[in-house]
């Protein structure tokens, strides 16, 4: 197992997330309103000229596939969705759609720096070293 993002990006994203979603006007619905509605696209679209929002989905574009998915997968393991034991299964199945949106994904999580950062923990890295 072997992460393919260099652990410093990993590290100015979560801060980059902590910093968007410590700002008070930004809330995220725990559901959608509808099965058909891209709630996530909604919310964050209404941040476009945040300084913090630009600068992740700059990132997370400018990432390959590979990558984007493992940012997904980091997050699913940090929740518990996945085990560390599963990481490959976890990027396989974060590649497609979830990698394609996965800077919009990913900040729709109201826990998602939490959530990285224990996926860290999981392959026995941190953003403290």
């Amino acid at each position: 197992m072997r992460l393919h993002i260099p652990l410093d990006t990993l590290c100015s994203l979560i801060a980059l997330a902590r910093e968007f979603q410590a700002k008070e006007e930004v809330v995220i619905p725990d559901t959608p309103e509808s099965p058909s509605e891209d709630w996530a696209m909604q919310v964050l679209a209404d941040h476009r000229d945040d300084y913090c929002l630009a600068e992740f989905r700059g990132v997370v574009t400018d990432m390959s596939e590979r990558q984007r998915a493992e940012l997904v997968a980091l997050m699913w393991v940090g929740r518990g969705d996945f085990s560390i034991e599963e990481w490959e299964d976890a990027v396989d199945e974060a590649l497609g759609d979830f990698s394609i949106r996965a800077a919009n994904y990913v900040l729709a999580h109201p826990m998602v720096t939490d959530h990285l950062e224990e996926g860290l923990i999981a392959m026995d890295l941190s953003c403290d070293e």
